[in-house]
Order: C-alpha cells, then sequence, then structure tokens
C-alpha cells in the first residue's frame, strides 16, 4: 500500500518542479509580448507622423496646355 503513495508523491513533485521550472520563462515571455507591443504601437505613431499631409513640401506644378484650339 505505500507503493502507490509513494508513486502519486514521485509524480506530484515532477509536477511541482515542472510548473515552477516554466514559470519564470513564461513571465518572461509575457513581459517581453508587452514590451514589444508598446514599441509596435510607439513605431506606428511615428511613422503615421511622418507620412501625415502637413508634415509634407507643397509642389508646385505648372500646368501646361498642350491641346491647342484652332478657331
Amino acid at each position: 500500500m505505500s507503493q502507490p503513495n509513494h508513486q502519486t508523491n514521485a509524480s506530484q513533485l515532477e509536477i511541482d518542479f515542472a510548473v515552477s521550472a516554466l514559470t519564470v520563462p513564461f513571465l518572461g515571455g509575457l513581459v517581453t509580448a508587452r514590451s514589444l507591443l508598446k514599441g509596435l504601437i510607439t513605431l506606428g505613431e511615428a511613422s503615421e507622423e511622418v507620412f501625415r499631409g502637413d508634415r509634407l513640401p507643397i509642389i508646385y506644378l505648372e500646368q501646361q496646355n498642350e491641346t491647342k484650339i484652332k478657331p
């Protein structure tokens, strides 16, 4: 009867070890994902500022009338 209890304790110990070993990488991944999200949002806002119309130079084009109307 002590054998099943020993296997249960060993499997529980393995599960506890696996959970504790995977906690730090999981939390690190969450922090990295949050930082990446904030960086991408900042990059998107910066690119929006670059392509906004009031910051672009005004180009004056001369209109040339190539068609001539004969009376």
